[in-house]
């Protein structure tokens, strides 16, 4: 389940503002502003296409060693499998901060929707339900049944207005139609369905500061071999995470042809009307350059706010529960947290991998509200690297959210300062000709703790 729903976003015309101590007509304003807005607009179609290809090679590393693994699973081929994923969340993560802004990740209405499929939710859904996919072990230390992995047949998810689904064999179909079927957290397909099945349990049942199912702050889950081998159901796990990881890739192909530029004739149609190139029976899909930029830096906004420092953060530390972090299984979530970051900071300054694509909508900003914007980015990078090394050396991110860690005081400041980054967004939108509001910013459903 991903708790941030959708913010709709109510589109207003913006008039193009002249530049001051200059003398032009206003037809002349209006082309210069919307060439500057398209440049910026290029620049992060550019990045998009560059995550999104990022990510979708590493998903192919990921579902090629997975289908090594399936052929010969041995703790070579496992650890393999494990490494994989991890990277291919490194690459990932970045393009997190796309969402959120009605673009071919996530867009719930319309033609954009309609053409790409809303697949943020098969791409990435979280907190999963895991007792869904396999056995977990419960309080008494037994393991539950009733599962994906040991139905064969017709499985109920359950929840409401649940559908049922024949899992006789495990296929991307069927995890796709399984997915949210009955309830945000009946997740069946993604990223962190491939993790569950990778790592297992990593989490606390008897209370939130006892560890009953592994021991250790730098222990992740510890699924053993033999769930492949020879344990009953071990075809089943091989099955699904083959269907899990062929998915992945299937789904970030889609979302990544969306971004495609020219190539031999063809260019992503969401790109193009991005831009405002398309012509004849699809020129009505073009996006105006004031409709992008306000789902654009809204959609920052909403992600750094309430999606990244209020639900992958601040319900975890306050609560707190290792259940709520976001990559739990594997003891990722530092670097879920790192590179989700950087995604955003991609877009803001209109840069990926280190290198410029081009104006970013961090320049038009004054010369006093860039430096307070900085500032604050800068406090951030160095909590976030704490965060990261302390998971390295010390204690993953699910023992640092205990009250008896020193570091959730500095996990709590983190997400109070990323959440005065995003209302800043007002700013930025301001400085590039959009007028938005703090509500415009915060996701109205976001999780109150």
């Amino acid at each position: 389940m991903n708790y941030t729903k959708k913010l709709l976003l109510s589109v207003s015309v913006v008039t193009a503002l002249a530049l001051s101590g200059c003398v032009m007509d206003t037809a002349s304003t209006s082309k210069q502003e919307m060439s500057k807005s398209n440049t910026i607009l290029e620049a992060y179609s550019n990045i998009a296409l560059d995550s999104y290809a990022s990510a979708l090679n590493d998903a192919k590393d990921l579902e090629k060693s997975i289908e090594q693994f399936a052929s010969n699973p041995n703790e070579t081929t496992f650890e393999k499998a494990k490494n994989d994923w991890l990277i291919a969340r490194e690459s990932y993560g970045k393009t997190e901060a796309f969402r959120l802004a009605n673009g071919p990740i996530d867009a719930e209405d319309g033609w954009v929707a309609d053409a790409y499929g809303s697949l943020e939710g098969q791409i990435n859904a979280w907190p999963l339900d895991e007792n869904m996919i396999d056995y977990t072990i419960d309080a008494n230390g037994a393991k539950t049944s009733g599962n994906i992995i040991d139905t064969s047949g017709k499985f109920n998810p359950g929840g409401e207005d649940a559908k049922v689904v024949d899992v006789t064999t495990i296929t991307a179909e069927a995890i796709s139609a399984l997915n949210e079927n009955g309830g945000d957290a009946n997740v069946a397909s993604g990223y962190h369905a491939v993790e569950f099945l990778l790592w297992g349990q990593d989490q606390d049942y008897s209370n939130f500061l006892k560890d009953s199912i592994t021991n250790g702050a730098l222990t992740a889950g510890q699924r053993p071999l033999s769930d492949f081998t020879s344990e009953v159901n071990a075809p089943r796990r091989l099955a699904y995470l083959k269907a899990a990881s062929a998915k992945i890739v299937a789904d970030l192909e889609t979302v990544t042809s969306a971004w495609q530029k020219d190539v031999n004739g063809t260019q992503g149609l969401y790109s193009a009307a991005l831009l405002g190139e398309l012509s004849g029976d699809n020129a009505s899909k073009n996006i105006s350059q004031n409709d992008a930029l306000k789902q654009i830096i809204s959609g920052l906004g909403v992600f750094i706010k309430s999606e990244l420092a209020n639900e992958r953060i601040a319900v975890a530390v306050l609560t707190p529960s290792e259940e709520d972090e976001h990559s739990c299984f594997s003891d990722n979530t530092h670097r879920d947290i790192a590179t989700n970051y950087q995604g955003f900071k991609n877009i803001l300054t209109s840069t990926y991998n280190g290198k410029k694509y081009g104006p970013a909508l961090l320049d038009k900003v004054d010369a006093d509200s860039k430096a307070k914007i900085e500032k604050l980015m800068a406090s951030i990078e160095e909590k976030i690297a704490l965060v990261d090394e302390t998971a390295k050396t010390k204690e993953h991110f699910d023992y640092q959210i205990k009250p008896t860690s020193p570091m959730s005081k500095v996990i709590v400041k983190l997400k109070n300062e990323m959440r005065k980054l995003g209302d800043m967004m007002v700013t930025v939108a301001s400085a590039n000709g959009i007028n938005l509001t703090k509500e415009d910013v915060t996701d109205a459903d976001e999780t109150k703790i």
